[in-house]
């Protein structure tokens, strides 16, 4: 393993150079060898725990990491902080993978910065876990994302509202540059330090720009972001998931989902659906999610201001024709979307009464999102699901099979189109705190092991799968998430 880190190269106003703090005791508790063939770890390497829990402890530096904490603002519940940057973590550098995509690998946990602004820059064992499986499970849901590599046990303990194990998690991302890396620079009006972390965005992430020119640079740039945020906005929708946490430092250039702390997945279909603990007013709930991501979009345009114009008026105009096509190509693409759930091919324009219609009847008869989806694709074959689905949404039924015959495909082929949008396992929230309280208390990673080999297959029915499809007997009532620092 050799590190490169592009980032480091940038002037020391993006970030603090740090060395992880070392750990007295790190034991190796969750490996992904998938991604690790991906990032090409040897294999002699993988082989060796005790090593592998040194390097992610971050006690041990490999050839070429230079360790760096980044410096970023945000907008946390719409209030802005002007320096926030990473608290409990560090950017090891860059490996480039088995497709010859650059990543950056990062450290969660692993000790104080400039930026903790009094926390212990520790992790404890539970949230690490649960962002190892969460990140895992979006990537087999095929939801762009980060991606976790490693959970180590430190040996410490950290003080939360008990004392709990400590834990380093690793983080593999395409990158880290984030709006509120953009706000850092804006807030301070160094509009030369905002033209070079564009330029380093542009050059990481939308390469195929750099031939336009001026303006046309920022504004296509801006459009082509908007698009990535739209997209996996949707992806989130399609699944059920809910972020939790949207605040603009959490919004990643790249288009990846990153910072999995009070995440959760919706059970029964609601749209004001919150799950986390410091989300009173309900601003990130399940429905909101497009509203925001619209939000964010605003002050990431707001950094690209000077930017584009000496003139705020002149580079405003340019940009907001731009921002105002938002919420017609998030509903064009939300509406594609749920076409694909329910087999429609092609979409046509009547086809959004048929999706509004399903969405009213989910919420007014507290229906399962995942399982609703699962009943309506395996009904196309199957009499048992096709009963079930008729005495739950009566009349829809019937029109939505119209439609579904309508089609040149047979039910076979739309089926099986279904099937790949329409997962038959999510990770459940109550099965997540479940597998976490397990492996605290015995020490162990089996269930975690066990919970993963299901969720690496969301679109297949493993043998194990049904242990872990099951809804909550209360509807994730009480349920509240935390964001564990």
């Amino acid at each position: 393993m050799h590190f490169s880190n592009s980032y480091a190269s940038l002037d020391e106003l993006f970030y603090e150079r740090t060395k992880p703090v070392p750990v007295p005791n790190p034991r190796l508790f969750l490996w992904n060898s998938s991604l690790a063939k991906e990032l090409m770890i040897p294999g002699e390497l993988e082989d060796d725990p005790t090593a592998l829990a040194q390097i992610f402890s971050g006690n041990r530096m490999l050839p070429g990491s230079d360790p760096i904490a980044t410096a970023y603002a945000g907008h946390q519940f719409g209030s802005f902080v002007p320096r926030l940057g990473d608290g409990r973590a560090h950017l090891l550098g860059e490996m480039v993978d088995r497709s010859g995509h650059r990543v950056d690998i990062q450290l969660k946990g692993s000790g104080r910065t400039s930026f903790s602004r009094g926390g212990d820059g520790r992790c404890a064992l539970g949230p690490a876990i649960r962002e190892f499986i969460m990140s895992e499970a979006m990537f087999a849901l095929e939801v762009p994302t980060t991606r976790s590599l490693a959970v180590v046990t430190t040996g410490e303990s950290v003080i939360r509202e008990n004392k709990l194990s400590g834990a380093v998690l690793t983080r593999v991302a395409s990158s880290f540059v984030r709006i509120g890396t953009f706000q850092y620079f804006a807030a301070q009006k160094n509009h030369q330090a905002l033209k070079t972390l564009f330029n380093y965005t542009l050059h990481r992430h939308y390469p195929g720009l750099q031939q336009k020119k001026g303006a046309d640079q920022y504004i296509a740039l801006f459009k082509q972001f908007m698009e990535k945020q739209i997209q996996l906005v949707v992806e989130w929708m399609r699944v059920g998931f809910i972020h939790g946490v949207m605040n603009t430092d959490n919004i990643a250039l790249s288009g990846e989902t990153i910072d999995y702390g009070p995440c959760a997945m919706m059970g029964v279909y609601d749209p004001a659906t919150v799950y986390s603990s410091i989300d009173i007013s309900g601003r990130y709930a399940f429905g909101n999610q497009p509203t925001i991501t619209q939000w964010n979009l605003t002050r990431f345009a707001e950094c690209l201001l000077p930017l584009i114009d000496d003139d705020p008026k002149k580079a405003s105009d340019q940009l907001t024709p731009v921002l105002a096509e938002f919420s017609e190509h998030f509903e064009k693409a939300y509406m594609l979307m749920m076409a694909t759930k329910l087999g429609l091919h092609p979409f046509k324009p009547e086809d959004k009464n048929l999706v509004i219609s399903l969405l009213k009847h989910l919420e007014e008869k507290k229906l399962d999102y995942t399982v609703t989806f699962d009943l309506l694709t395996q009904s196309l074959t199957s009499e048992l699901a096709g009963s079930r689905i008729d005495h739950e949404l009566g009349e829809w039924s019937k029109i939505w099979k119209k439609r579904v015959r309508e089609q040149r495909e047979t039910l076979q082929d739309i089926q099986t189109s279904m099937r790949r949008h329409n997962p038959v396992v999510i990770p459940r929230n109550h099965h997540i705190e479940e597998v976490l309280r397990t492996c605290m208390e015995s020490g162990k990673a089996l269930e975690a092991e066990a919970f993963l080999r299901v969720l690496r297959c969301p679109y297949q029915k493993l043998a194990q799968t049904s242990k872990y499809q099951d809804p909550p007997d209360d509807g994730d009532k009480d349920y509240r998430t935390f964001c564990g620092t």
